[in-house]
């Protein structure tokens, strides 16, 4: 499915990479906005302490459990800008300019069992160990018209420092899965909506 979403995207795309349209110079609905290289537009300058933005969840993807060979045998630990997820909460989509940030995190401690689990006095399971990588995703329609809006962008795969800026991924890296599976807007949201959606209190007696 993902090879037919490449082979419909067109010379044009090029085109549009080596002589980019108006960029967007800023964005209406964030605060937090992505900062860009002077000297390339289409180069993303590593997001700053973005650990104090809204994080909505952590997929985890061990080795133990995909053969030993995970592409991502990690915890994604995927935060976003506080107006982007207040907006989100108030009209039901993600705002021009906002970030999706993904930081690894490998599983700690020495496994003890075949699927790569381990024990802690909280049970068999999978628990946090070093951060190991740096994922961004940025909603900017005026960039990146040929993945639907989305650019893609990797900061390493290691353990920090990760790289203080980097070009945007090709389609066939990151945004071609994404054009396939994810089911909304480009973002796997089924993952995440269940810490996005308001928290449903007791009525008062």
């Amino acid at each position: 499915m993902a090879a037919i979403i490449y082979s419909s995207i067109t010379s044009a795309s090029e085109d549009y990479k080596n002589s980019p349209a108006i960029f967007a110079n800023s964005y209406e609905h964030i605060i937090i906005e992505p900062e860009w290289a002077d000297d390339n537009k289409l180069e993303l300058i590593q997001p700053k302490e973005f650990r104090r933005w809204v994080f909505i969840g952590s997929p985890i993807t061990p080795n133990g459990l995909n053969g030993g060979n995970a592409s991502f045998p990690e915890y994604h630990n995927v935060y976003v800008q506080p107006e982007a997820f207040q907006y989100y909460r108030d009209h039901g989509k993600w705002p021009e300019g906002t970030i999706m940030l993904k930081e690894l995190q490998l599983t700690g401690g020495k496994a003890t069992e075949a699927d790569g689990s381990r024990y802690e006095s909280s049970g068999r399971g999978y628990f946090p160990g070093k951060v190991n990588g740096m994922d961004v995703s940025v909603k900017d329609s005026t960039r990146f018209p040929e993945s639907r809006g989305w650019g893609y962008f990797n900061f390493g795969h290691h353990a920090p420092p990760y790289a203080a800026s980097t070009e945007a991924m090709d389609i066939s890296s990151c945004a071609g899965c994404h054009m396939a599976n994810a089911t909304e807007d480009m973002v796997f949201m089924d993952l995440y909506r269940p810490l996005i959606s308001p928290l449903k209190l007791p009525e008062a007696k």
